[in-house]
């Protein structure tokens, strides 16, 4: 396996693609001043992040994200998106089509070091992590009926991927969210309708949550996810997303529909935290506000 980590920069100024490579000379780059061309690039060699402008004259970073994520060659290549916008309404299209981060032009370039450098060394992780597991350790550390990372795998890897953020000063956060009168729907339907329940709410949160966010099944009708480097506002805007796609979806069944909701607690490991189990207790006890505030809400502590 390679020691560098190879970037590919699409950005529609030759000066700005001087300037990135430049700051990135202790990596591979690869540049392009065009989405088209990029679009094959990928398809020719491996590429480990992508850095992407929003603003371009052929196909915008919107578009292009869009089709890197739906093509199997680069479905799963991290993107930061670099953008002189900064208005809010952009910064979560951005988020909702697939991007991992942005960094703001002009290019400040320690922070884009930063950034870029967690993200690889995340993408590593992950990485390894997958590599490592064979069938019985796979076993021990899933959840048999959602396929989702348990609650004793969470606390054996949750330290290593928080440490990453830490040591950058960055944030990570946490979701914890449970089925809201999840004892009515075993009572009312049947065991076997709860079970089925379970598993399309997990496998909504597979669908909608980031490439590098971890699911995590804690337990009955409860979930974790796991955020790195994210801020209270980037899991408020995921967690508001989830909830309301469960809340105007339900599960269709043989008999029709069942209408549920849930309720989310989050929070976030603050630089002065020195473990992880504070930040856990504090997302449960949101989730437990947000319960008491009606259900089918979100609540941060």
């Amino acid at each position: 396996m390679k020691n560098k980590k190879t970037i590919l920069i699409i950005d529609d100024s030759i000066e700005n693609l001087d300037i990135i490579s430049e700051i990135l000379r202790e990596y591979d780059v690869v540049d392009s001043t065009s989405a088209r061309s990029a679009f094959e690039i990928v398809k020719e060699e491996h590429i480990d992040l992508i850095l992407l402008d929003i603003i371009m004259p052929d196909i915008d970073g919107f578009e292009a994200c869009k089709h890197f994520k739906l093509h199997k060659e680069s479905s799963s290549i991290p993107i930061i998106f670099l953008t002189a916008k900064s208005d809010e309404e952009s910064i979560e299209q951005a988020y909702d089509l697939g991007g991992i981060d942005y960094v703001s032009k002009p290019v400040k370039p320690k922070e884009l070091l930063a950034r870029v450098k967690i993200q690889l060394e995340l993408q590593q992780l992950l990485f390894d992590l997958k590599q490592s597991q064979d069938e019985l350790k796979l076993l021990a550390s899933t959840d048999y009926m959602t396929g989702l990372y348990n609650r004793r795998y969470f606390h054996s890897i949750a330290k290593n991927i928080v440490a990453l953020d830490m040591r950058e000063g960055k944030e990570s956060a946490f979701i914890m969210l449970d089925i809201d009168r999840f004892k009515y729907i075993n009572d009312t339907y049947g065991h076997d309708i709860g079970d089925r329940v379970i598993i399309y709410l997990a496998d909504t949160l597979k669908e909608l949550k980031r490439e590098s966010d971890l699911l995590f099944r804690f337990g009955g009708d409860e979930f974790l996810i796991l955020l790195p480097n994210t801020s209270q506002e980037g899991a408020m805007h995921l967690a508001q997303k989830i909830r309301g796609y469960i809340e105007e979806q339900g599960l269709k069944i043989e008999e029709g529909k069942i209408d549920f909701t849930i309720s989310l607690g989050v929070s976030v490991l603050h630089k002065s935290d020195t473990e992880i189990e504070g930040a856990i207790i504090r997302s449960d006890k949101a989730l437990y506000n947000a319960k008491e505030s009606g259900r089918n809400s979100i609540a941060t502590s």
